[in-house]
């Protein structure tokens, strides 16, 4: 038994991690299965006629210790792995899949769930309860429980080999990362550059013992070069880098993964006796179909594309303006919005960066929260962490009360993940009448200090961090019986709501003053630049949306559809892009091959997701700017029937709660000024 099958005896029973080593994993996950094994037989084997607490709730408690550890593993496989845990996590996955199936296809549990379902018109149940009643038959009704034997066995293979098939996806694109480095020994060819950025790469060099200016496709390397350097030629050589991950027929390729994953995808949908990946995802969505999903992407398309098109035509006629260019290519994208944004609105992220020292936003988030939710933060050293970056919170109410344990980690690393994301290490759930309080984490990839600087932010990455912090109160202000139904365990199209929605903050001169002052003189954000920032905030929404809807529309092309007739990933991906296109094809490059969100996380057939919780997002943060943005009552309402909730109930149920109406999609064109 290793240290990680043993209650931890911690300070708030959070993760031992200086304890751990990577060789007890292994053990532990097969000892932590043996257990929920006997959990499970226990409630099978009870002679007692099934009942809501012997079967339902019992099952939902069943393998904490096994979900802990997995917590645990696979969020250290993302923020800090290294060969020797991707090699574990390769030998996890299918042993978690075929656990995962011995639950869901054991007959004689899903017998007594049925009873208990099936007489769920006789029983005195809470919404909450009827909730988690319904997922947990839905649970073995979608996942393969009315299947003959010959299918259950077929469906254990599938979902072993795509666990396999989603890790390899992943290795591979951290791998493609990590290999491509473009060292620069030229400055000249680092002219445009800010100076952070050039000092950053000078750092970045240093550390691998390099002589020159070291660039990587890490985004707080590739975005500023993409952003700033005047040299196409080095931009358009690290943009093909960045596009081509996976698609260089090498042992990092990812196409046949890609192709397998879809196709295994759609033959698991069809022998649950799903159209396609999509209906049987959909069905647990506020979407519900591919049919919704498809004429809500083209509606916003309908209203986008005149106005992307336009701002393309404008953003062309201003390159060939300014330096001759005949033909806007994908890596001049970034370089000129950022020319013409500087020219209309007189804004650079470098002159907003100073204003945006990480710690100070990190206060900003937390006073926000704290002016809204009554949370408080007190940064504690008592709690192990997984590596020296990160940083770790108690939060607690206004009564003084322990609310969550808050982890974040902001810096690049090499055994993390690029992006931005949130997770859990315990979840919230009520217990023997205990109240457990949830551990959360947000992690980042933000530009380290460097010997001259704090680590300063782009208001892009401003915004990031409220995001995933909008995610994480989430978790923290869970409050429900079950673990199954808290947090952010709800709908995929409801749970960017509260990342998305605290994103407006970021806008307003009544939250900016709170944290927005000069790292080095103190001074509050100038009030102009507060003005510049709002009035820049829908600049070339229209290709900005029209990105977005061209991934939700790849995304459905690959899973909303039998995908058996497909052989090539850059035909099919070219196909769907179609309506959609406004840049030159770029033949060395495929979107598909690197499309971690759906081919690795949890987004596949669900990327429209993040369109659909912006029209969430902009209705409900009108009635806070109707009420005001710190108005206690909104708050109060927003906390009690959407933060604290998790998926208890419908989600658009919950929002009417909050909102008293329907979400609008005009609040969304309004804000993007696209309604004309």
């Amino acid at each position: 038994m290793t240290i990680l099958n043993k209650s931890f005896d911690t300070q708030y029973n959070t993760a031992p991690f200086s304890k751990i080593k990577n060789e007890d994993f292994l053990p532990a996950f097969k000892t932590a299965i043996e257990s929920a094994k006997k959990e499970i037989n226990v409630i099978v084997n009870n002679t007692e006629k099934p009942t809501f607490e012997n079967t339902i709730e019992a099952l939902d408690y069943s393998g904490e210790e096994l979900d802990r550890i997995s917590s645990i593993f696979f969020n250290l496989n993302s923020a800090e792995t290294n060969d020797e845990i991707q090699k574990i996590a390769q030998e996890v996955s299918p042993l978690l899949s075929e656990f995962s199936n011995d639950i869901t296809l054991n007959e004689e549990l899903f017998k007594r769930v049925k009873v208990v379902y099936d007489s769920k018109g006789d029983l005195e149940l809470t919404t909450e309860q009827e909730t988690l009643l319904d997922k947990k038959y839905k649970g073995f009704s979608r996942n393969g429980a009315n299947l003959s034997e010959d299918k259950k066995e077929k469906l254990r293979a599938i979902d072993k080999e795509l666990s396999q098939l989603k890790l390899k996806f992943g290795e591979h694109i951290l791998a493609e990362t990590n290999k491509f480095e473009m060292l620069l020994t030229d400055e000249s060819d680092l002219s445009g550059l800010p100076e952070g950025a050039k000092e950053a790469a000078k750092q970045l060099a240093e550390s691998k013992g390099k002589d020159g200016w070291l660039i990587t496709l890490d985004y707080p390397s590739y975005i500023p070069f993409m952003t700033y350097a005047d040299n196409r030629e080095l931009r358009e050589k690290l943009s093909k880098a960045f596009g081509s991950k996976g698609f260089h027929n090498d042992d990092l390729d990812n196409q046949d993964i890609v192709l397998k994953i879809a196709n295994l995808r759609f033959e698991r949908a069809q022998l649950l006796g799903y159209k396609t990946h999509a209906h049987f995802v959909l069905e647990e969505r506020m979407a519900e179909t591919p049919e919704k999903v498809n004429a809500f992407l083209n509606e916003l398309l309908d209203k986008a594309k005149p106005a992307a098109q336009e701002e393309f035509e404008k953003l062309e006629a201003f390159a060939k303006e300014l330096d001759s260019i005949d033909q806007l290519q994908k890596w001049d994208s970034a370089y000129y919005s950022e020319k013409l944004k500087q020219k209309l609105f007189d804004l650079d992220d470098e002159k907003l960066k100073p204003y945006f020292k990480l710690e100070n936003v990190i206060n900003g988030a937390f006073t926000v929260a704290n002016k809204l939710f009554g949370l408080q933060f007190e940064e504690i050293n008592t709690v192990d962490k997984y590596h020296e970056d990160v940083l770790t919170y108690k939060v607690t109410d206004s009564e003084g009360e322990l609310v969550s344990i808050f982890y974040a980690d902001f810096f690049p690393r090499s055994g993390k993940r690029n992006g931005a994301w949130m997770t859990s290490y315990k979840p919230q759930m009520i217990k023997n009448s205990v109240n457990e309080r949830p551990h959360v984490s947000i992690v980042c990839n933000f530009t380290k200090p460097t010997k001259s600087k704090p680590s300063l932010l782009t208001f892009n990455e401003v915004t990031t961090l409220f995001h995933e912090f909008g995610h994480a109160l989430h978790g923290m202000l869970a409050n429900t019986t079950y673990p199954s139904l808290s947090g952010t365990s709800v709908f995929w199209d409801f749970v960017e709501l509260p990342s998305q929605v605290l994103e407006n903050w970021c806008y307003e001169e009544e939250s900016l003053k709170l944290f927005a002052t000069h790292y080095e003189t103190g001074d509050v954000i100038p009030m102009e630049l507060v003005e510049k920032i709002k009035a820049s905030a829908t600049f070339h929404e229209g290709m900005q949306t029209l990105r977005q809807l061209s991934f939700g529309m790849l995304d459905m092309s690959w899973h909303g559809i039998d995908p058996t007739a497909i052989t090539s990933v850059k035909t099919h991906e070219s196909e769907a892009f179609g309506e959609t296109k406004l840049y030159p094809d770029v033949e060395e490059n495929c979107m598909s091959t690197a499309f971690a969100h759906i081919f690795q996380g949890g987004y596949s057939s669900g990327y429209y997701s993040y369109k659909w919780a912006e029209v969430l997002d902009a209705d409900a943060f009108e009635y806070f700017k109707q009420e005001g943005i710190f108005n206690k009552t909104v708050a109060d309402k927003f906390k009690a029937f959407v933060l604290s909730q998790g998926g208890t109930e419908n989600p658009m149920t919950l929002y009417k709660k909050f909102r008293g109406q329907e979400p609008q999609p005009e609040a969304l064109l309004r804000r993007a000024g696209l309604l004309k």
